[in-house]
Formats: structure tokens, sequence, C-alpha cells
């Protein structure tokens, strides 16, 4: 089978690196790729919202199936492009239609959702432009910290977190009338803090049938101890050590079924990911985000504990035969450390060589923000690589990564040193 991965980060190469495990993966193509993806696929050098461009690729080199790593081609529909085309409508495409994407670009569509099937989620109210007035008054009658949110797409680093009430309001003037992030935060989702340790659940859907992978937390923030900017992850751990089965339990009960339900009741069509944000509240679990993919740096954790083939799962999912398979995980964990270019989130060079990445042996480097010039390993984004390890226990693993970043080198590299010290 020949097999497309659209994406260049962490995520696709570590996509790519489980399918390319796959005997029944024949050939394999990653859109636009990076430079771990060009030493096990070959990558083709398109947009991955060019969808005139994936048509091309697709028919030129026989591709049987795609899978969608980031969120963009998603909620622009690029599933629903191929349903729509004669000569692609049989391929098999691992990622939601676009109305059912919406559950990520839009977060007042999230909501919304979660309000009409019952799963448990903060209080909210959005606002636009137009009544901006009223969204001070809403902040007026909530309890510090705030939480503001840009309803779109906003790459990871539409949602403010404040603690004083009139920053708050100059923010949300700010996102709704100076369109701090675009068109993204064209309306603003205000919703109540829930206090609690994070974590991200994943789920495989054929639109009936569902699986639940492993958990993972992510770390957002660029300092340690959890200060300082948003970004895309510094790191995740997997499982999630304070997960316990009654917990899990509670998330599957209370969240995921109602979801995969919903679904289906709102007619929504989804065959692919659902990540589920959730934060543990006393001993509740509560939803603050659906992602309709998988997430990043938590795939680099997540799917390395996978031993079921990946691609047996993902013709499973195209077929609507989910409940025929069994999911196998590794009882290790795993850890990832992300190593980001010096100046991320704000601004960052490029084109700085990267040394040391044969010397690796107890960790996989999964490329990331990376590609080759001239035969040479160079950054070329703000997370560089991630290190993922296995371990016993994830002070094991964690520190196995640690170790394997000490023969790695690339100037102004930065890494958050603390991966895991909360759990």
């Amino acid at each position: 089978m020949k097999i497309l991965v659209l994406g260049s980060g962490g995520r696709e190469h570590t996509f790519a690196w489980k399918i390319e495990q796959s005997p029944l993966c024949d050939k394999l193509f990653v859109a636009p790729g990076n430079s771990g993806t060009s030493e096990i696929a070959t990558n083709i050098n398109i947009n991955v919202t060019d969808f005139e461009a994936i048509k091309k690729s697709v028919l030129e080199h026989h591709i049987e199936m795609v899978i969608v790593g980031p969120e963009d081609p998603l909620v622009q529909g690029v599933h629903d492009f191929f349903l729509a085309d004669p000569d692609l409508k049989n391929v098999a495409v691992i990622g939601p239609q676009k109305a059912a994407a919406e559950l990520e670009g839009s977060k007042e569509f999230a909501k919304e959702f979660m309000i009409r099937h019952q799963i448990p989620t903060a209080a909210y109210q959005s606002f636009t432009p137009d009544n901006v007035e009223e969204g001070y008054q809403f902040l007026e009658t909530l309890k510090p910290p705030y939480v503001l949110k840009a309803d779109g797409l906003a790459a990871g680093k539409g949602v403010l977190i404040l603690n004083d009430l009139e920053e708050a309001k100059a923010e949300l003037k700010s996102m709704l009338i100076d369109a701090k992030f675009g068109n993204a935060s064209s309306k603003v989702v205000i919703e109540e803090f829930l206090d609690g340790i994070e974590l991200s659940c994943f789920v495989l859907t054929d639109g009936t049938n569902y699986k639940v992978l492993p958990t993972a937390k992510d770390y957002k923030r660029i300092g340690e101890g959890d200060t300082g900017l948003n970004t895309g992850g510094m790191g995740a751990v997997s499982p999630v050590p304070f997960a316990t089965q009654n917990f899990l339990d509670k998330i599957e009960n209370r969240i995921v079924k109602p979801t995969v339900e919903g679904l289906k009741k709102d007619k929504l069509p989804y065959v692919g990911f659902i990540f589920i944000g959730l934060i543990k509240v006393g001993n509740d679990p509560k939803v603050i985000e659906y992602n309709v993919r998988m997430g990043d740096p938590e795939t680099e954790a997540v799917l390395p504990r996978l031993k079921t083939d990946l691609v047996e799962v993902f013709n499973a999912m195209a077929k609507g035969t989910l409940d025929n398979i069994s999911i196998e995980i590794d009882d290790r964990a795993a850890t990832t450390v992300m190593l980001v270019s010096g100046g991320y989130p704000e601004a960052y060079e490029k084109g700085k060589v990267i040394t040391g990445l044969e010397l690796v042996e107890d960790s996989i480097v999964f490329h990331a923000g990376a590609k080759t010039d001239n035969k040479t390993v160079v950054t070329n984004g703000g997370r560089v690589m991630a290190i993922t390890s296995y371990g016993n226990t994830y002070k094991e693993a964690i520190k196995k990564s640690y170790q394997s970043i000490e023969k790695l080198s690339f100037d102004k590299m930065y890494y958050r040193k603390d991966i895991g010290f909360d759990l």
C-alpha cells in the first residue's frame, strides 16, 4: 500500500516512523516532510493546504491512503475535497470531514457541542466586536484568573490566562477590536478558570466505534515551572502517573462515549483522531478543548508505546471496522523533551547546524523544525527536535532523554530541564 502523510513536524515524523515499520506499507511519502522523514520516506515539497497539488501527487504516485497530520487542512476540508472528486473518492483519508473539524476550528462550536451532549466543561460565554462591553461585564462576574480564547485557529497560541481584571479587559479589546490574533480572534470565548492538573486523552474513531490510546501530559509553557509564554509544547510524558484506572473510567464514560455518540447524533462524519484536552478538578475530568488530530509533542510519547501495526489500525478506521482491532500498548513509559530555537515562541533564527545526531543511542530523535541543507541537518523552525525515550518509570525515561540531549547541539539551543516536574 502506498501512503502519504501530510505535514512537516515531529508528529508527522513519528507517524512516518511508525508506518514505515508496517509490512502493509510498500512506499511512504510525506508532504512536505522534514530532515527526519527524508531518511525513511520520500518527501514531496507541497503545502498541506494546496489541495490541487496534493491531488496531483496522489494520482502521480498511486497513493491509496492519506494521513492528515495538522489541523489546517482538516478545518479547510481536505477530506471533503477527496470525497467530492471522482478521481480521489476511493482514497482512504484519516482525518474528519470539515463539519466535524469545527470541533477544533471554532472554540464556540466545541463549547456548544459539549453543552448539548452534557460533556463536563467550564462555564463560558462568547463575544464579538459588537458586544465587547458585555464581555467586560461578564469578566466582572468571574473570579480570577480569567481565560480568554480566540475562537479560530491561532497555532496553539490563542489562549490567554490573566490574573488582573483590567489586563483581561485590555486583552479582550486587543483580541476583538485590534485583531491581536487576526481573524482567529474576531470572536472570543471567555470561560471560568478550572483549577487542576491537565492531561490529554487520544481517541481513534471510525465514526461509530472507538479505541482509546494511552494518555499523555504535555508542557505548554516555555519556562521551567510552567512559566512564561505558551508554546506548541515543550515535552510530554505517557502514561500520566496520576490517571488511575478509576479516573480513566470516568474519562471514558463521561467524555469519550458521549463525544463519539454526539458526533453520530449531530451527523458529523468522523474518521480519525480525537484529541481531548482534559483537566482533573478534584477527582473529576473536565474538557478544556478538542483537537481533531494528534497532539504534538504528545504523539512522540504516545505512538512509540503502540505495539499494534498502525497501518492495520488505519485500514480498520477507513473501513468502519475498528471494533475488530485490538490495541496493544507497551507497558513502559515514554517521555519526550523538545529542543527549540533560542527566542522561540517569539523571534528566532533558522539555519543553525545540528550536531551529534549520530551519537544518540538510547533515545529516538524525531525531527520537527529541521531540514537537510547540503547533506547537513539544520534548524528550520521554532521547535526543532523531539527526544523520546522509554523507561520502566517516567523518571527513568526522562533521565535517558536528558542524557541523549547532552550529545546534541546547535547554536542557541534551548529546552526545559523540568519535564515531569509536577508529577
